[in-house]
């Protein structure tokens, strides 16, 4: 009973902190800026929109083609269809439940066929290692590119955590910029004192990391290993992609280097890490950094750059939920 009340709470303390960012930020616009934001939705183009909704089904499908080569060294041939379904089901459940899409995701295929929870988990955490270490290295890359945006960056982040951003000074941005840098930092002393003090949390965290190397054997064993890296890298290209075509879907925002788009697709990564599903924080750290590289914004955020950063986030969310229950309905149950 505890454990559920716990998941409940994490759920509704995610979801409430999300909305919370949706609310501060668009509190924080002029009233000029709110009009160029509602004015850049309206005159969006959503063709560009559809196809990053069409390359997100795509990924799917390539995520999918490639768990099938790291567990038929294991002994387990999936067919494709189920192993689709399994990741769109998992990606609706992450978009609730935090960190349970991998669980079900396992959870799918050892019901209907008989994949033993264990391997498939560990097979996904294998991914998981795989896709981290690709993002790290985009990340890497990023930061390369902004040699000469560091001084900025840094005003951005000042501006952020003092509270001036928008339209004058926001005293409860300087609270939220206070909460999110102090607790990153509790998190990992707590789970420092874990470690020490809690043998069962220490027994976790080996079968996490055995779990993660179990299934990265079964990536050293697998014959098809060029067939695996071929479609982790489509996998990504396709998530660039996504995140690109939404720069050309609003206005103003179509010139936009590569240093802004990949910029701001390693900032919305961030915010979907920190926040459920990245509700809020996703559009919010992706139109503060893109608004970065808009000549004449030299502060606070531009609208353009919000409302774009709204449109990448909701057409995801949007495909997730829509792929999710479809493939809910028409997964093998048994």
């Amino acid at each position: 009973m505890k454990s559920k009340i716990f998941t409940v709470l994490k759920i509704v303390l995610s979801l409430a902190f999300g909305v919370f960012i949706i609310w501060l930020f668009y509190d924080a616009l002029c009233a000029d800026q709110r009009t160029q934001l509602f004015q850049a939705f309206k005159d969006a183009n959503y063709f560009w929109v559809f196809l990053g909704v069409l390359m997100s089904w795509l990924a799917f499908m390539s995520r999918a083609y490639r768990w099938k080569f790291s567990l038929e060294p294991m002994g387990h041939k999936v067919k494709f269809w189920q192993l689709y379904h399994s990741v769109a089901i998992g990606y609706l459940v992450n978009m609730v439940f935090p960190r349970a899409g991998e669980a079900s995701r396992a959870g799918v295929i050892a019901k209907s066929d008989g994949v033993p929870f264990q391997k498939g988990f560990g097979s996904i955490l294998a991914e998981r290692a795989v896709d981290a270490s690709v993002l790290a290295t985009i990340a890497l890359v990023t930061f390369f590119m902004q040699s000469d945006r560091y001084e900025m960056f840094t005003t951005k982040m000042d501006e952020f955590q003092s509270g001036r951003v928008g339209c004058g000074n926001t005293v409860i941005f300087s609270i939220l910029g206070k909460i999110v840098l102090y607790g990153v930092l509790a998190g990992v002393v707590l789970a420092v004192v874990l470690f020490v003090i809690r043998p069962s949390f220490r027994s976790k965290l080996r079968d996490f990391v055995a779990g993660i190397f179990e299934g990265l054997l079964s990536i050293f064993r697998m014959q098809k290993k060029v067939a695996y890296l071929g479609h982790t890298a489509l996998i990504w290209l396709l998530y660039i992609g996504m995140f690109y075509v939404n720069f050309q879907a609003v206005d103003g925002m179509e010139g936009m280097g590569w240093d802004a788009i990949f910029a701001g697709f390693v900032a919305g990564a961030v915010g979907i890490v920190l926040v459920q599903g990245g509700i809020g924080l996703y559009p919010a750290f992706v139109g503060l950094t893109v608004s970065m590289y808009i000549p004449g914004v030299s502060t606070g955020i531009a609208p353009e750059a919000l409302a774009m950063g709204w449109i990448a986030w909701t057409a995801q969310a949007v495909g997730i939920v829509v792929f999710g229950l479809i493939s809910l309905a028409l997964a093998k149950k048994s």
